[in-house]
């Protein structure tokens, strides 16, 4: 039997959206999905615009645009004549910056202010943010820094980036001067802003951190152990597992908690989604970086079925009537859990999928809520989305009542779970050993 939901049902009923109309800027995100689905389940009217004819949310709504969401213009004309009541986007900061610039033309809600926006979305100015307010960050080295001759003081391996892309694309590992340089401009290409940030490559076990905004109530909802593989030399790791609640929760609210919603609030936001990416070094967390959105790792889909409430849900009732939900989250949130959660994540090497096999099979396992592929048979896992998020080949999302009982259901699911290339060999990349849930 599936695990059931809490105070309220995954997909809630919303009689405030009844009628509405939502323009969505891209389609091909699991969460697109999502977002046209719960709205198509409110009796809104849901068009999805993207320059991709087949996008999966383009299959459920009610009408789609075949135009790129980089014309703005454009966008801007068919919406006053479409008379949206709404405009938001799934997971993509693109997408996302282009949906507030819709709203700031029509008049609309958008749950994010510019300043805020700009200032959260940039690595750097983030973590001068959290500086500010005596947030431990990852240390990052000037890029000038490296030109100086005879230079002894950078601890290497370091670690390039852009301060503003997000999906682990344009990262890089780089073990001396050398590299850095090599790959500075790779990096930079990646960067709307034409800036990078090198940082201390970091080892140590990884948390995420999520909050929901609702009425400039600033509220931690979960926290999760990210577990990554390390199996592609000269690639950053890329998440394997997300284990809630994390083990440092505890620790988390004692120690930093007050200052991250203090910090926040201090910057005037009102209302939204944020989710934070930090390691844990002795015993402490270090942030790196940080989404004001909704994330790619869907973990609302764990949050509605542990606690009740879904932050996705709650972003489109605000991008249609200006307003996160009718009810205070505050009655449900409880970052912790009662049960345990699961988010199992699998990365397939890059070429073309021939056979992905046991999907109804993990789905039918007691505990599990979902089975959330990224891709289907047929399609190519590029070569360039190696060391990137679009190696994730599907999610798949599951509850326990104890660690034990989720450790057993994670091995029915990575035993069933096989994506096969056209050529009959295995794509997957190593898994979670789900041994680490009792260190």
């Amino acid at each position: 039997m599936k695990e059931t939901g809490g105070c309220f049902k995954t997909h809630a009923k919303n009689a405030s959206l009844k009628g509405k109309k939502l323009l969505l800027l891209g389609g091909t995100s699991a969460a697109s999905f999502d977002i046209v689905q719960y709205a198509k389940m409110n009796n809104v009217y849901t068009i999805v615009v993207d320059y991709n004819e087949f996008s999966p949310a383009k299959q459920l709504a009610d009408e789609s645009w075949l135009i790129s969401t980089a014309d703005v213009d454009k966008i801007i004309e068919l919406a006053k004549k479409a008379g949206v009541d709404g405009v938001f986007a799934g997971i993509s900061e693109f997408n996302l910056e282009r949906a507030m610039t819709v709203c700031e033309q029509l008049g609309l809600p958008f749950y994010a202010a510019r300043e805020q926006w700009n200032l959260l979305s940039n690595k750097y100015s983030f973590k001068q943010l959290c500086r500010n307010n005596n947030i431990p960050v990852i240390e990052e080295y000037p890029i000038n820094q490296f030109k100086s001759e005879g230079r002894n003081d950078i601890e290497f391996p370091v670690l390039i980036k852009p301060v503003d892309s997000s999906g682990g694309r344009g990262i890089h590992i780089c073990a001396n001067i050398n590299e850095v340089f090599a790959n500075y401009e790779r990096s930079l290409a990646f960067s709307p802003s034409k800036q990078v940030l090198v940082e201390r490559y970091m080892t140590g076990k990884e948390v995420a951190i999520f909050y929901v905004v609702q009425d400039g109530e600033i509220c931690l909802t979960a926290m999760a152990d990210r577990h990554t593989q390390h199996t592609q030399n000269g690639i950053i790791p890329l998440p394997v597992a997300y284990i809630f609640p994390s083990k440092h929760l505890k620790t988390y609210q004692e120690s930093l908690n007050a200052k991250v919603t203090a910090m926040f609030k201090s910057i005037g936001i009102r209302n939204g989604m944020i989710f934070i990416q930090s390691f844990v070094e002795n015993g402490e967390c270090i942030f790196y970086e940080m989404g004001f959105r909704l994330t790619g790792t869907l973990e609302y889909k764990i949050l509605a079925k542990i606690n009740g409430f879904n932050p996705m849900e709650m972003m489109v009732n605000y991008a249609l009537t200006g307003k996160m939900n009718e009810t205070d989250i505050r009655r449900y949130v409880n970052p912790n859990f009662k049960k345990w959660g699961c988010n199992v994540t699998f990365l397939a090497k890059p070429g073309r999928i021939g056979k992905i096999i046991g999907v109804s099979e993990a789905a039918s396992f007691p505990g599990v809520i979902e089975v959330v592929p990224t891709y289907k048979e047929g399609d190519l896992i590029a070569a360039t989305a190696l060391g990137t998020l679009k190696q994730v080949v599907m999610r798949v999302f599951a509850i326990a009542i104890t660690k034990k009982d989720l450790g057993s259901v994670m091995d029915m699911i990575h035993n069933t779970i096989k994506v096969i290339s056209e050529n009959g060999e295995n794509m997957l990349l190593p898994t979670f050993d789900t041994q680490e849930l009792f260190e």
